[in-house]
């Protein structure tokens, strides 16, 4: 099951034998605290999947592309949805607004 949580869900306290520092624990749990404030499960089921598609490109700048390659993915999960790419761009609009990642320039963005 914790596969099923993106990367920067899984704050740690101690990492690699280590213990963290306090205000990277916390700055680390405030990234992500967006996400218990919103009750509608299917908006934050979006939000949690363009998350998990971020983590899979592993790299701190990517692009709009980059996320659309998951395009067919994100249709088998949502097969109601019949415009993916707008969704996509829609959740990586919210992320941007709560400062979960940066808008860098069109269609570049940085974790």
């Amino acid at each position: 099951m914790l596969d099923s949580i993106p990367n920067s869900g899984k704050i740690f306290y101690i990492k690699d034998g280590k213990k963290e520092d306090k205000n990277k624990i916390l700055d680390d749990w405030n990234q992500t605290s967006f996400l218990k404030q919103s009750t509608n499960l299917k908006a934050k089921d979006w939000l949690l999947d363009i998350i998990k598609c971020i983590d899979k490109i592993d790299k701190n700048n990517f692009t709009l592309n980059d996320i659309y390659q998951f395009e067919n993915n994100l249709k088998i999960k949502h097969p109601e949805n019949n415009n993916i790419q707008a969704k996509i761009g829609q959740q990586l609009q919210f992320l941007r607004d709560k400062d979960y990642l940066k808008f860098e320039s069109r269609g570049k963005y940085k974790f």
